[in-house]
């Protein structure tokens, strides 16, 4: 039987965003599509995918993933190259992150959390003693680390390779690296952050800009001053659903980067904290059960849960930060809730896995640790 708290919340979240999505898209799905609907059905479709996706992972036990997670690292990095082939990867806005599927697309960069997560924690499980002791133990899978970063900035996607490269060093943290090891080689991936922030004229744009947006509104700080007018708007309660003026394309993006800005003027300062309140209580529930797995000696599960927790709340903090004016611009989902069907899929895969580390250790009692 699934953990009926993560399940309920998870649930909740989702609902949530077919209701964000529908509300935000009706104008821009009616002017581009010819239909208020459009993005509605087109997520009811992400979610019957998702929720067949979730169902197939939480029936796999999870040795399986255990002992495959290199080939599902080797997929994701497959498919970050052949999304920066001409011809084959899709570019918007600029930026080439997406592979065409027919009427639909596919992110790699979403897959690549996924992927990296397994990989990690099966590979601080093998070599547990390497990591907590020798220095190759902790270089390795930052060498793997630095390829995916790689590929991911050459799309370019600096939120994606923000949140990837924040997961593994969290994860190895927690394994029990050395703690000067850790923070050398923390110290030079901020370092080389610095260096990629500066080294393009529009991230250093992005960066003045949500400083003070106020001083160019109409310019470089024109999204970030379009969603605080849409919190300001809200109040405590909102000015009701689908009654949200900004998602008249004076917001861009507003049914996926910054779908939490117009359910923050449809729904006010109660119902920004709410769903603020629905993330907390979902990672603190998914860091319990990876706790749990600790406890009965199964490592693996734990440090998935720990990857998952780590993953959900950086994603939530950066989208709910940039939304607020509290962090620069970037494109990043809110897990569950922004339009995105591979963003969606993947999430609920995720939480399937936690599932089934809860099912595995309530179940099994744990099993033996390696």
């Amino acid at each position: 039987m699934p953990d009926p708290a993560l399940l309920g919340l998870s649930v909740a979240l989702v609902l949530i965003g077919l209701v964000a999505i529908s509300s935000a898209s009706i104008e821009y799905a009616e002017i581009n599509y010819n239909s208020t609907s459009f993005h509605a059905v087109r997520h009811l479709i992400y979610m019957a995918a998702a929720l067949v996706a979730a169902l197939v992972v939480y029936r796999i036990p999870l040795e399986f993933w255990e002992e495959t997670g290199w080939v599902w690292l080797f997929v994701a990095l497959a498919m970050l190259i052949l999304v920066l082939i001409p011809g084959i990867g899709r570019e918007v806005n600029g930026s080439q992150r997406w592979l065409p599927l027919g009427p639909f697309t596919l992110q790699p960069s979403e897959f690549a959390k996924l992927a990296m997560i397994i990989y990690l924690a099966g590979y601080m499980v093998r070599r547990e003693h390497e990591v907590r002791n020798q220095w190759q133990g902790f270089i390795k899978p930052m060498a793997v680390l630095f390829a995916a970063t790689l590929l991911l900035m050459v799309e370019p996607d600096f939120g994606a390779t923000v949140i990837v490269a924040g997961s593994a060093f969290g994860m190895l943290f927690l394994a029990g690296v050395k703690l000067g090891h850790f923070l050398l080689v923390l110290a030079g991936a901020l370092a080389a952050l610095l260096v990629l922030v500066v080294s393009e004229p529009y991230r250093v744009q992005r960066l003045t800009a949500y400083t003070d947006p106020w001083a160019d509104p109409y310019d470089t700080g024109f999204q970030l001053t379009q969603s605080l007018i849409a919190f300001g708007r809200g109040e405590w309660f909102g000015v009701g659903l689908g009654n949200s003026v900004q998602k008249l394309f004076y917001l861009p993006e507003a049914h996926t980067d910054f779908v939490f800005s117009i359910w923050a003027e449809e729904t006010g300062f109660i119902g920004a904290l709410v769903l603020i309140l629905l993330y907390a209580a979902l990672i603190g529930r998914i860091l319990w059960t990876g706790r749990a797995a600790q406890l009965a000696s199964y490592p693996f599960g734990a440090y998935l849960c720990y990857g998952v927790a780590l993953v959900f709340s950086g994603q939530a903090f950066v989208n709910m930060g940039v939304s607020s004016g509290l962090l620069p611009t970037k494109g990043l989902t809110l897990p569950f809730v922004s339009y995105g069907g591979t963003s969606l899929i993947v999430s609920c895969v995720m939480l399937a896995l936690i599932l089934r580390v809860g099912q595995q250790v309530r179940g099994q009692g744990g099993r033996r640790e390696q």
